[in-house]
């Protein structure tokens, strides 16, 4: 279960990586508000990677988000002012692949 759970995890910060990939074409682009939806994704799919290790699975985007804040800001194991760096729109684009990618590696 453990190895799929993996897996998934794997598969989530791919697409996570696209997605930021897309964000920046879009960016250059001029097409902004692409830019900022796809860096939203980006962040989504890099929280349900995380969730997924713990066996945490939602499609809801609040649920995902809460279980994140629940078990992983409240807690201290993933700093806060990252967090809330990881909400604010501007440093979506930025931010998002890089911060949990490490904070993966760390685990």
């Amino acid at each position: 279960m453990q190895h799929e759970r993996e897996i998934l995890c794997r598969y989530r910060l791919e697409r996570a990586k696209e997605d930021l990939q897309a964000a920046h074409v879009n960016h250059e682009s001029g097409l902004f508000k692409a830019a900022i939806n796809r860096s939203y994704y980006a962040i989504f799919h890099s929280i349900r990677a995380v969730n997924i290790l713990d066996g945490f699975d939602a499609s809801k985007h609040s649920s995902v988000i809460a279980h994140f804040n629940q078990y992983y800001v409240h807690t201290g194991e993933f700093d806060r002012e990252i967090y809330g760096l990881l909400m604010e729109p501007i440093a979506l684009e930025k931010n998002a692949i890089i911060v949990i990618s490490f904070w993966l590696q760390q685990k």
